[in-house]
């Protein structure tokens, strides 16, 4: 990736965009859902069994596992052969991400403090929505550099990718290591069809089918399984120049994601019933944790390990973008909604309503004010540059 997108860029921030509007509109139908005569509808499909699992299960751990596969394949394709193969342009989305991950987990754990139950929340707000905040920068059109574009899309992508092990590590049930030396085996696989140089997709897609079902068995979240897949979907194959699986994949996968596993994942997990729901529930220090960790934790997080990186020298500015157009991409990494939403959704697991809050205020909240504000402050940035 240049620093001029290609054509190909130019076309996924616009699919980008009507993605973030399409997330918009399903969380808006799922809120509308979830406090009318509706309800019931709503609930019993995506509570209903099916084999044991909720619907909603499903489709947390099967369709958002295409998404962390292409999460993984964005990120090998960008350290391989785009923007991040350039050490100093990748440290400044690696430190924008530590920051933008680690001052929203102290921000919610300083409100937090004391209760065990609250803390298992602890990474919501440390996560953010690219589709969401690629969607709101892509609407400034080109009154916004195309470098902060592809800042804001590799810090995404590394914040994503820190998603990914704070699942694995922390979000995990009991383990099953019979699954998991069979997913382990699979990976063994994946690893000798990427050294035999094979250049067909579907042995890599069969083996990743394997390797999700038995790290859903092994008690490890399933979606770490689309990651480790993309690891080994290779670039490019020997003796056959213009060929690439990866991106190949990359491409034919963008469309479902956007348009279809994102906003089913929304509009299954986002309908807040706000009947009866007083200041009491409104304003307790997990909603409120993760709304700060969003809106305050990530502009000032993002912002200030990236001004130290530029000042130290280790990485540069975003070309033709000052400090102000890096401090509106970091308010946009407030948008969390469907990472958050994700996340929220291991740590309480449903139980969150039973102790007396519901996460799902603070993401929504967080989220609209970040990009909200991110929004304005760019628009007002290109204009007064105008």
């Amino acid at each position: 990736m240049n620093s001029k997108p290609s054509n190909f860029l130019a076309d996924f921030l616009k699919m980008e965009a009507a993605g973030g509007i399409l997330l918009m509109a399903a969380m808006v139908l799922a809120i509308i859902c979830a406090n009318s005569f509706l309800n019931p509808v709503y609930e019993g499909i995506f509570s209903a069994k099916i084999l044991g699992l909720s619907v909603t299960t499903w489709i947390n751990d099967g369709p958002m596992a295409v998404f962390f596969f292409l999460v993984g394949l964005e990120l090998k394709r960008e350290f391989l052969d785009g923007e991040l193969s350039d050490r100093k342009k990748a440290m400044l989305p690696i430190f924008g991400a530590i920051g933008g991950m680690l001052f929203p987990a102290l921000i919610y754990a300083a409100l937090n403090r004391g209760d065990a139950a609250a803390m298992r929340g602890w990474a919501i707000p440390t996560a953010t929505d690219i589709a969401f905040a690629l969607g709101v920068l892509s609407l400034l059109g080109p009154k916004v550099p195309a470098s902060l574009k592809v800042f804001l899309a590799s810090l995404a992508i590394f914040d994503d990718l820190g998603a990914v092990l704070i699942i694995a590590f922390f979000y995990t049930a009991n383990i099953s290591f019979l699954a998991l030396a069979l997913a382990g085996g699979c990976v063994l696989v994946l690893a000798g069809l990427n050294w035999m140089h094979v250049g067909k997709k579907t042995p890599y897609l069969i083996v990743g089918l394997l390797l999700w079902l038995a790290t859903l068995k092994s008690g490890v979240h399933a979606t770490v399984a689309g990651v480790v897949l993309a690891m080994f979907i290779p670039l490019s194959v020997k003796g056959q120049p213009g060929i690439s699986p990866l991106k190949s994949l990359e491409h034919s996968l963008h469309t479902a994601v956007a348009f279809i596993i994102l906003p089913l994942f929304a509009f299954a997990n986002s309908g807040l019933d706000l009947r009866g729901m007083g200041a009491e529930q409104l304003l307790h220090p997990v909603p409120v944790g993760i709304a700060l960790g969003l809106f305050v934790g990530k502009q000032i997080g993002v912002f200030t390990l990236c001004f130290a990186a530029v000042k130290l020298k280790i990485a540069e500015l975003p070309q033709g973008s000052g400090w102000t157009g890096l401090y509106g991409a970091g308010l946009l990494c407030g948008i969390g909604f469907t990472m958050s939403l994700f996340i929220g959704s291991l740590a309480f697991q449903g139980g969150s309503a039973a102790a007396g809050f519901d996460e799902r205020v603070g993401i929504i909240a967080g989220s609209l004010l970040s990009g909200l504000a991110g929004y304005l402050l760019l628009d007002f940035t290109a204009k007064k540059a105008e």
